[in-house]
């Protein structure tokens, strides 16, 4: 049910580019200038991006955004209605405020003037008070009008990280660039090894193994004689942790993908600190006990839904030592983004879902998520938006189109920066039709012919970043040598499968597979270790 409700999410998400636009032409007397003064009070103060309704009535498809040649309206597909809040299309019984034309207005600090308003150091409120700079986006209302924590965007805020100076941001502990597209180690593009990551989102249990035994058969080897690897982001409900601990022992990386795995994006784009904590720390708590993952490798989260939970789930990720988030998307453009550290402003705009991105400097490494380009001829067909999930691309129907999705973006990235290539599945998709497992496959094989692409995780990838080497030295790169050919069998063939129940899931029984001693409850946000109360 969970996968489900995944897929249906980025189904969401694809019907979007199916809406249809249109100018709102606005009839106008010659004598009559009313309409075109209410479109300006429409606009007034209404930022580009943001849709409303001119009216409530009607069956709530249809919003409109302002643009500088007036109102451009939109309509959602058939079957789906407009959510205000979420500012989307989504199925029609989870939009609950068709009777709402507008998302809530919030009064703004007045932060650019032409002389200053306050002494140095404030800043002015909405309402003229003048307050320290540093009560700005601290999650507190300062302001008698809350006005302080209403312009806390990646562009906003105040107290916003400063813009790339890479006098300051140094190799290994840093690394950033204006536009995000520069080599690290300003190597050669064609001695750069064009690193491919695969990477998983979701339980790890009977549904998904034979899969990951399929592509990672042991077989199949980078140019420096090592297997190829893949990222794991794992979520805890439906977790075989036999199977997780078995991929570790082979090489591949797990990372976290939530406890809960909540389906209320509020939960993650507004979650406090202490939420990102629970079900972040938690379930890498989790998964180092009943996979028995020791070596402190577990050092990537990637949000729910790509929900990305501003600066408070990246506080939590340095208190942590969590390494690194792989949760942001960059859209598609000419040339694709590295990763970079968030020591200093991010080099792209913020986008994906809520826009709630870190505004603040923080000590973490960004795998951004480059848009692919899902376009069937590139040359010919006309633009479209990128998706950011292989399975979030819906025009993708067949395998030869898969092929040529996998093929055209390993291009985009190869023939300009050489920038990772992030191919990010949900492993139902993969297993939906038999011909796309077949077709990723023969990428992969194709791949491995030449001489100069590695197929890597995550944490390769940061290492690679951290101590740039050309391809002639790469077959000598230590980094990327442990685990480099690993041969026999797992901890264990019978997994204890533990039948368990927790009083934070009332009337539910659920089966928890580990090598491990089964705990005395199921491991949930409260009790990650099982040892806590005991359901009565």
């Amino acid at each position: 049910m969970a996968r489900v409700k995944q897929l249906s999410a980025f189904l969401i998400l694809s019907l979007l580019v199916l809406f249809v636009s249109a100018d709102v032409r606005v009839k106008r007397q010659d004598d009559d200038d009313n309409q075109e003064q209410n479109i300006d009070e429409l606009c007034q103060d209404r930022a580009a991006d943001e849709y409303f309704r001119l009216s409530s009535d009607g069956d709530c498809r249809d919003v409109v955004r302002c643009t500088r040649a007036g109102l451009k309206q939109i309509t959602c597909p058939s079957g789906l209605a407009f959510d205000i809040e979420k500012q989307t299309c989504d199925w029609k019984a989870k939009v609950d405020n068709c009777d709402k034309k507008e998302k809530p207005r919030k009064v703004l600090p007045i932060l650019k003037t032409d002389e200053p308003i306050c002494p140095e150091g404030k800043l002015s409120c909405g309402n003229g008070e003048c307050i320290e700079k540093e009560l700005f986006c601290n999650d507190k209302p300062d302001c008698k009008d809350e006005s302080d924590e209403n312009a806390c965007t990646v562009d906003l805020d105040p107290n916003r990280a400063p813009d790339c100076d890479p006098t300051q941001c140094v190799l290994p502990d840093c690394f950033c660039s204006a536009d995000g597209t520069r080599i690290p180690g300003n190597i050669e593009p064609s001695q750069v090894p064009q690193m491919i990551t695969i990477t998983f989102n979701g339980a790890v249990n009977v549904d998904n193994i034979d899969l990951y035994d399929d592509i990672f058969n042991g077989q199949r080897n980078n140019p420096n004689g090592c297997q190829i690897r893949g990222t794991f982001f794992a979520s805890h409900k439906y977790t075989n942790y036999s199977a997780v601990q078995d991929l570790h022992r082979r090489g591949h990386e797990i990372s976290v993908f939530s406890l809960t795995h909540k389906d209320d994006p509020k939960y993650w784009t507004s979650g406090t600190y202490d939420d990102w904590l629970a079900e972040m720390a938690g379930a890498r708590l989790i998964v180092e006990r009943f996979a028995n993952i020791t070596d402190g490798s577990i050092i990537g989260i990637r949000a729910p839904y790509l929900r990305v939970g501003g600066n408070k789930q990246f506080e939590m990720m340095a208190d942590q030592f969590f390494v690194y988030d792989a949760s942001i998307t960059a859209s598609l453009g000419r040339v694709p983004i590295w990763p970079y550290t968030l020591y200093f402003r991010m080099p792209h705009k913020c986008n994906g879902n809520a826009h709630n991105c870190p505004s603040r400097s923080h000590p973490v490494w960004e795998m951004v998520m480059n848009e692919l380009d899902r376009r069937d001829d590139p040359t010919f067909d006309e633009s479209l938006p990128g998706c950011h999930m292989v399975d979030s691309c819906s025009n993708i129907q067949s395998g030869e189109q898969f092929g040529r999705l996998l093929r055209h973006n390993f291009n985009r990235h190869y023939n300009t920066n050489r920038a990772p290539l992030g191919l990010h599945f949900h492993a139902s998709w993969l297993k939906s039709k038999k011909e796309y497992r077949e077709e990723l496959i023969n990428f992969i094989e194709e791949m491995l012919g030449r001489n100069d692409v590695f197929f890597v995780t995550m944490l390769q990838v940061i290492q690679w970043m951290q101590n740039p080497t050309e391809l002639n030295s790469l077959r000598d790169f230590q980094e990327w040598k442990e685990k480099c050919d690993v041969k026999g069998q797992p901890y264990c063939s019978l997994p204890n499968a533990c039948p368990l129940t927790t009083r934070e899931l009332p009337g539910e029984t659920l089966r928890l597979f580990t090598c491990m001693e089964c705990p005395d409850t199921y491991p949930w946000l409260l009790n990650p270790t099982g040892d806590g109360f005991v359901a009565k």
